[in-house]
């Protein structure tokens, strides 16, 4: 039986993530993978939002997919589009990249980190006890780990074995979604004309992607072009000479949520913790999220470097926002239905999208820039920045002007003392970096999505993934405190 700290059961850009952020702490990692290949029936997911973006570029790897996709200063509510171009962020824009480009750069990411891949396997059951997890795989071997993650999606073995619930309501609208060739020039874009569809192309020598609401839910077996050309014939009165389908596929609105993302030594991760309608393209950057929050804390765990516990934070964070995702996401499919009624709600909507304040608001939403994790009790100074993304400001450290994004690279917490050097974290120098830098904005204050300016810290305490557990007011009041509660006990 082969043995690693941690299997990732399922290679999608979730289970990538998650394995290269494991792989980057000095986990012992591997990913059990059905496709024997990493290619795709389709091109599935499509983009990548604003705080994806930054999470990538916590790591220096983001621009490896900048290049290949095309970038769009725009968000959308239920196509409702939202200018994003005043949002705090060097990546004020959603980028446009097909889901095969994506799994395959991170899957090079992966490879130089040395993370094996059982591909053309998988996970046919396992058993957890309170030291292990043993996983019996379809080719008849069999694979160790202290922990076991589900990225499987949305009907997640893993899931299902482990026992855990998946409560939500079930699809009240149904879609199909292809990739075809059309003969005709389409009206291009997102459209609501009798239902809704819509019409893109990724990619100028790519097939089109055409989305089209189907009259009627319930209906099972494989979709057809027929079906497909049906459908957009009832809603455009024309199908646009549709033709070589190379993918088709149906999906609805159901809407599910894993009642907890861990159960012992068993975890969840992305579609297989939620599920929801595909509109506003959160759900794939929700689960590189997840892995992000997630995978730094399991290899401190799976390393000795802090307790258990610490994995509670990951359900504790994670599941609020994937919550806020399924609100938003089913708000935004009530937006999108035919009639009188919702025409009109639209209106309001739109007029309300207009003005400054609820544009960004909801922007930020959409670009998951606006997230904030709770930063339970805290013996030092409150502020603003706490539980919130640090933002990646240029700072002067003894190597010159630096952002604070670079300084994330290696995935280690960082201890940025933009006052006062400080002392006192040697005992936690093998999980946090101690930079001595002074902030290079124009005013002593700087931008957070939504909230506006606040004053600069005279230094801040950020997690791996780039949120800010502790911020400081001169003194080192709760330094330790929240140092021992991520990075766990200091050594000697």
């Amino acid at each position: 039986m082969t043995e690693h700290d941690v299997v990732v059961v399922g290679g999608g850009p979730t289970g990538l993530m998650l394995a290269g952020e494991l792989a980057l702490a000095g986990a012992d990692v591997a990913i059990v993978e059905r496709r024997a290949t990493h290619d795709l029936d389709g091109s599935r997911a499509g983009g990548m939002t604003s705080r994806t973006l930054e999470v990538l570029d916590q790591r220096g790897i983001v621009d490896r997919f900048l290049p290949q996709g095309l970038t769009a200063p725009i968000a959308h509510f239920s196509a409702l589009l939202l200018d994003m171009t005043d949002q705090p962020t060097r990546h004020a824009f959603g980028l446009m990249l097909l889901q095969y480009r994506i799994e395959r750069t991170l899957c090079e990411w992966v490879a130089e980190h040395g993370v094996p891949i059982y591909r053309g396997r998988e996970v046919n059951g396992f058993k957890a006890s309170d030291d292990a997890v043993d996983a019996d795989l379809s080719d008849g071997s069999a694979l160790r780990a202290q922990y076991l993650v589900g990225c499987d999606g949305g009907r997640s073995l893993v899931r299902k074995t482990a026992g855990i619930d998946f409560p939500g309501w079930d699809p009240s609208t149904s879609c199909l979604v292809a990739d075809v060739e059309l003969t005709e020039e389409p009206q291009w874009g997102i459209h609501r004309h009798g239902a809704l569809h819509s019409i893109f192309r990724f990619e100028e020598d790519g097939p089109v992607r055409v989305l089209v609401t189907e009259p009627e839910i319930g209906r099972t077996g494989e979709p057809t072009l027929g079906d497909l050309s049906t459908a957009l014939i009832a809603a455009r009165g024309t199908d646009y000479g549709m033709h070589s389908p190379t993918w088709i596929s149906r999906f609805t609105d159901v809407t599910r949520q894993a009642a907890t993302y861990r159960k012992g030594r068993v975890l969840l991760a992305g579609d297989a913790a939620h599920v929801h309608f595909p509109i506003g393209g959160q759900g794939l950057n929700t689960g590189i999220q997840d892995a992000v929050n997630l995978g730094w804390k399991l290899a401190q765990v799976v390393n000795g470097t802090s307790p258990q516990e610490l994995l509670d934070t990951y359900h504790a964070e994670r599941h609020p926002v994937a919550e806020r995702v399924l609100h938003n996401t089913m708000a935004q499919t009530a937006l999108s239905r035919a009639g009188e009624r919702v025409d009109a709600l639209r209106d309001i909507i739109a007029q309300l999208l207009a003005l400054d304040a609820p544009r960004q608001h909801i922007a930020a939403m959409m670009s998951g820039l606006d997230i904030h994790y709770d930063p339970g009790p805290q013996t030092g100074p409150d502020h603003p920045l706490l539980g919130r993304r640090m933002p990646d400001l240029d700072v002067r450290t003894g190597d010159g002007i630096v952002r604070v994004f670079t300084l994330l690279h290696d995935a280690r917490g960082v201890l940025l003392n933009l006052g006062t050097p400080m002392t006192g974290t040697s005992g936690w120098s093998h999980r946090v970096d101690s930079v001595d830098a002074e902030y290079v904005g124009i005013e002593d204050a700087f931008e957070l999505p939504v909230i506006g300016a606040v004053k600069a810290p005279n230094a801040v305490l950020i997690r791996p993934d780039g949120y800010v557990a502790w911020v400081g007011d001169g003194t080192t009041t709760g330094l330790n405190d929240a140092l021992h509660a991520w990075f766990g006990p200091p050594r000697s």
